[in-house]
């Protein structure tokens, strides 16, 4: 592993375990058994590191994604590929997602919220789409794209966060395709079906 790799994994490790701000430039280096000259040749900053770590991680699910809402189908079938993708995504980069879902809910004046806040407005906006495109299946839309956007992505997230919190040491995240499956159909048909 290179330098620049292990600076950005020692950091989503110690930022993951404790929060971007209760982490120093010098705990990164010291973990990453690196100089300061080190981390600032590769990311200029604290801020530049956890930008070029946030980047890089949420483009590769960001992409995929894109992949998952580009295929054809009906919107279930694109709901439950998004679904199986974002959950697909959190089994195999915990750290990452969970960290990087935690930045969503800071404070707007806060530097950590500031550097994802370009990501959530990607985010959003990919999701709003899906139920724009869907338009034709669901009928006037009058606006609700975005409340649906803003339900599924949250179910998406409760889910991911339900499981996690459950985990014991050492066990993994999972979620099957027959739950992934109903989470889409109970978000599409609500409680009452």
């Amino acid at each position: 592993m290179d330098n620049k790799e292990l600076i950005k994994k020692s950091a989503l490790n110690l930022f993951y375990a404790r929060g971007y701000d209760a982490v120093g430039v010098q705990e990164i280096v010291n973990t990453a058994g690196i100089t300061k000259p080190t981390l600032y040749y590769y990311f200029g900053s604290k801020r530049g590191l956890l930008e070029n770590l946030l980047q890089s991680g949420y483009q590769q699910l960001e992409d995929e994604i894109l992949d998952a809402i580009n295929k054809s189908g009906d919107l279930k079938d694109v709901l439950y590929r998004v679904a199986r993708t974002f959950f697909d995504y959190c089994s195999k980069h915990q750290k990452f997602y969970l960290f990087m879902l935690s930045l969503f809910y800071l404070g707007r004046e806060n530097e950590a919220y500031q550097v994802v806040a370009p990501l959530i407005e990607r985010h959003y906006r990919m999701m709003v789409k899906i139920f724009e495109d869907a338009a034709g299946q669901l009928g006037n839309m009058r606006g609700r794209q975005e409340l649906f956007a803003v339900g599924f992505t949250g179910v998406l997230n409760h889910h991911i966060l339900t499981v996690n919190y459950s985990l014991k040491e050492g066990e993994t995240f999972h979620i099957s395709n027959e739950t992934t499956y109903e989470i889409v159909h109970q978000f599409l048909h609500g409680i009452y079906t």
